[in-house]
């Protein structure tokens, strides 16, 4: 097994949703800040980490402008046996969920890239609602609707495994996207970078803006999801060296108004915050919203690139930084499934580039005629009908 499939099956057994009660091993609870040491033991591979942090100045093969088509470092693998020429194919999707917005934008990026292709005649889309048991359920039942091609979004990983396995044994060919498994059967996986690449993009921000001696707040989401342990990962290892003072880790369930609670308390209980990092930017306004009602400056800060966020950066004339995990990666799996029904070549491992968002570009990225909660790396600006499906 490669290190990238291994290391995203590390936490799979763990849900989404944060209902397992154990807590990953480098125990990073509130107000505390583990040690180095401890984030590495369980979650930090320093041969992925390496091999990340070197993919975000790789150049993308593939065409300009569409980095949904584009790919890092690619290993092309043969697809001939899966060749099915003419068209009127039926693809088939086993989705995690549409339960956030990330996911939500993505999956109307999705169904219009379907409508791109005419060679596809039926999508069958099965939501597992954030369910283990019922995606085990739909992949099963997608095993009899006569697929042309399966691709799946993991809920979990480890749990979820045995019935991509299941699926890869069918003779379908099988691509697994955003949430890997831990099994290489399928035959391609997309995914931009990664979490060391987002949690280093926003560590080396605050490094570089942050004065030696600073105070930086890290604020989470969950325990123990295993692309949010190695943001965390990527950014303690970073700040372990760089003279920041990490005065508190907590979670906020992803909670605005948690958000806010927690961003406040500390406020008073340090004086002065330097710099906030996030392991994901759903709350980003929140957290700014703490500082300005306290009455003091907003310090240097990680968020995303939401809308609501990128246009308060801008409005407020924020010192801030947005890494991504793009949701033009959604248009990947329909162009891959495509190019294997047609016998081309696809990578083993699709890595997708994975930019970010800062000073000098962020003006590019904000709509002001877009929700507040759409992401501007949907690559969907040039398809047919925007922005009406995604408003």
């Amino acid at each position: 097994m490669n290190k990238r499939w291994a290391l995203v099956a590390v936490a799979g057994a763990v849900a989404l949703a944060g209902c397992s009660s154990d807590l990953p091993d480098d125990k990073a609870t509130a107000g505390g800040s583990p040690s180095s040491e401890a984030s590495k033991s369980t979650f930090f591979d320093q041969s992925e980490y390496t091999r990340q942090l070197a993919f975000r100045s790789a150049k993308p093969e593939g065409p300009d402008g569409k980095p949904w088509e584009q790919m890092l470092e690619p290993e092309l693998v043969d697809t001939a046996k899966f060749a099915k020429p003419g068209g009127n194919y039926t693809l088939c999707f086993s989705n995690a969920a549409v339960n956030n917005p990330w996911r939500q934008v993505g999956f109307k990026t999705m169904q219009q890239e379907v409508k791109l292709h005419p060679e596809i005649t039926t999508f069958t889309v099965l939501d597992a609602e954030g369910k283990d048991d019922k995606q085990i359920s739909d992949i099963q039942s997608l095993a009899g609707k006569k697929c042309a091609a399966i691709i799946i979004s993991p809920n979990t990983t480890a749990t979820l495994t045995p019935a991509v396995e299941q699926a890869c044994q069918t003779g379908v060919p099988v691509i697994v996207f955003d949430r890997g498994v831990n099994t290489k059967c399928p035959v391609t996986f997309v995914h931009p970078i990664g979490g060391f690449a987002f949690g280093a993009d926003g560590a080396e921000f605050l490094k570089e803006k942050v004065k030696p001696g600073g105070k930086v707040l890290a604020l989470r989401i969950l325990p123990g999801v295993d692309v949010l342990e190695q943001r965390w990962a990527a950014a303690n290892e970073i700040f372990a060296g760089s003279g920041l003072k990490v005065v508190g880790v907590e979670f906020t369930d992803g909670d605005a108004a948690k958000t806010k609670s927690i961003v406040a308390d500390y406020i008073q209980r340090e004086g002065r915050i330097d710099g906030v990092w996030m392991d994901a930017g759903a709350t980003a306004v929140a957290a700014v919203e703490a500082f300005q009602d306290a009455g003091v400056d907003v310090p240097a800060i990680v968020g995303e690139d939401q809308q609501d966020f990128l246009r308060m950066w801008v409005d407020e004339g924020l010192t801030a930084v947005a890494p991504t995990y793009p949701t033009y990666q959604w248009r990947t799996p329909i162009i891959a499934a495509l190019k294997i029904l047609k016998g081309e070549q696809v990578p083993k491992e699709w890595v997708l580039p994975q930019p970010r968002i800062s000073g000098d570009n962020v003006k590019e990225y904000v709509k002001q005629d877009m929700p507040p909660l759409h992401y501007a790396m949907c690559g969907c600006e040039g398809m047919p009908g925007y922005p009406g499906p995604w408003r």
